[in-house]
């Protein structure tokens, strides 16, 4: 059973640091498809390609409840600041609440169980087109008051296709899944090598 130890100062430190972190990667990894209206249906996936090692290096590296939801709202903040959707924010608290619970059941010690608790919060960043497509006109208007360019998004509307959205949740699962088991595998030969993790 999984003992709640609670988080110290120092955990907090580590989860703000690897937010930002987290953020950097998650932007990078997405910019390659989100300059494109055509292709920035697609950036979750992207994003999701990079993170995973990260996220799984902070769960080695706390492991105790809450570190992930937190890791959830202060990513979603930082992408709410950076000028994503609202909807994006919605998702990566709830998702990240999710992840923690998943994570948990393991002990924060089952790699099985992180890699799934990682391709649910990965899933975090699909919120924004979640809401896209189910009020498209609500949410081009958020975005334009955000400032995104108005053909930027008629460009997206003129290609968007309800399909997409499966193509989306399903492609960012198993990109998800993917980076986490690459994750595993660095922490494993990388950074428990290093001394990194406690």
């Amino acid at each position: 059973m999984y003992k709640n130890k609670g988080l110290t100062i120092k955990n907090m430190v580590t989860i703000g640091v690897f937010s930002a972190i987290y953020c950097v990667f998650y932007i990078i990894g997405g910019i390659p498809f989100g300059i494109n209206p055509v292709l920035t249906f697609y950036q979750a996936m992207g994003s999701a390609l990079l993170c995973g090692p990260v996220y799984m290096l902070l769960v080695a590296k706390v492991g105790k409840k809450w570190s992930v939801f937190i890791l959830g709202i202060v990513v979603g903040i930082l992408l709410f600041i950076t000028g994503m959707h609202w909807a994006m924010v919605l998702g990566c608290i709830i998702m990240g609440f999710i992840a923690d619970i998943i994570a948990r059941i393991g002990n924060f010690k089952s790699k099985k169980m992180n890699i799934i608790s990682y391709m649910i919060f990965s899933l975090g960043g699909v919120g924004s087109f979640l809401e896209y497509f189910i009020n498209p006109n609500g949410w081009i208007r958020a975005m334009v008051e955000k400032g995104t360019d108005q053909s930027y998004l008629d460009t997206m509307n003129a290609v968007a296709k309800p399909w997409m959205i499966y193509v989306i949740i399903i492609g960012t699962l198993l990109v998800a899944a993917f980076s986490a088991w690459v994750g595993s595998k660095l922490l494993k030969k990388q950074f428990e090598k290093a001394g990194i993790v406690d």
